[in-house]
């Protein structure tokens, strides 16, 4: 649930200070983990995010449900797939912050602990770089777990820390590499994963990530191709993959049109992602 800006430049420099060029970095991923048995939502997909509590029924009547892995209950994740046809749970965990108050926070070695994420207390960045050792173990563990309670994809947050200031040198290929990392684990579970904002690098992880999900790119001038110049959330729907899209501060008149004219499945929300919910269709 994080609010990031990030302009072209600063990813070219992060690319330049790691001597990479964009082609290299990206040449320089594992394959794709295919996953034909796994959840592909359509492109007009009805949906809800409600992090901050867990729902309870009646639930609302749409095909996506978005909750939290860790207080989700597998009673939960089955009771919404009882009450609705065809409807599929997202599993959110954050694979780039350590959390203070989760069940595995004594998990996390302090040589991962980075800085305080601005306005989240009790987050912390992660150095990413060190996923093949215990900061993976831990993350293979949150994905179990999201498959052990019944789970059909999951949503991993804070992906993009190379653009904050995490207290790490991370780089854009930092960034890329471990992302493909989480896509591929997802995939082998028999997750879907949908990529959450890191908008500047969707040209290179779209053949990863089964559908995207963005905050705030209409107040921020960001979701499309045209308005960023080499990335944007059409390329995804262009792709056949499904894009769902927040705003927590624009009225509805001001994004719903622009979201429907480009297939997007956009809300509006509460920061805190509570269960109130404005749809554009």
């Amino acid at each position: 649930m994080r609010i990031c800006r990030y302009l072209v430049a600063a990813l070219i420099a992060c690319w330049a200070l790691a001597g990479v060029q964009p082609a290299q970095a990206a040449s320089a991923l594992p394959a794709p983990v295919a996953c034909p048995g796994c959840w592909h939502p359509a492109l007009n997909t009805s949906w809800q995010w409600q992090l901050s509590s867990v729902p309870g029924e009646p639930f609302l009547d749409v095909t996506m449900y978005d909750i939290d892995g860790f207080n989700a209950s597998a009673a939960t994740v089955q009771r919404l797939h009882a009450t609705r046809t065809g409807r599929k749970v997202v599993c959110y965990i954050s694979a780039g912050s350590f959390e203070d108050w989760r069940p595995d926070a004594a998990s996390f070695p302090a040589s991962v602990l980075g800085k305080p994420l601005d306005g989240w207390a009790g987050e912390r960045w992660l150095d990413i770089r060190q996923y093949g050792g215990t900061l993976g173990t831990i993350m293979r563990a949150r994905m179990d777990m999201c498959r052990s309670k019944g789970f059909d994809a999951v949503e991993f947050d804070n992906v993009d820390g190379y653009a904050n200031v995490s207290g790490f040198p991370l780089t854009a290929a930092d960034q890329l590499a471990y992302n493909a990392w989480l896509a591929n684990e997802a995939h082998t579970r028999g997750l879907s994963v949908g990529l959450k904002n890191d908008i500047e690098q969707i040209p290179a992880l779209l053949p990863y990530f089964d559908w995207a999900l963005n905050e705030q790119c209409w107040q921020y001038s960001e979701c499309t191709t045209a308005q960023n110049g080499g990335y944007g959330y059409d390329q995804f729907v262009n792709a056949g993959k499904a894009v769902f899209t927040v705003e927590y501060t624009l009225s509805t008149s001001k994004f719903c049109a622009k979201s429907n004219a480009q297939n997007f499945n956009s809300l509006r929300k509460n920061l805190d992602l509570d269960a109130y919910r404005v749809a554009c269709r």
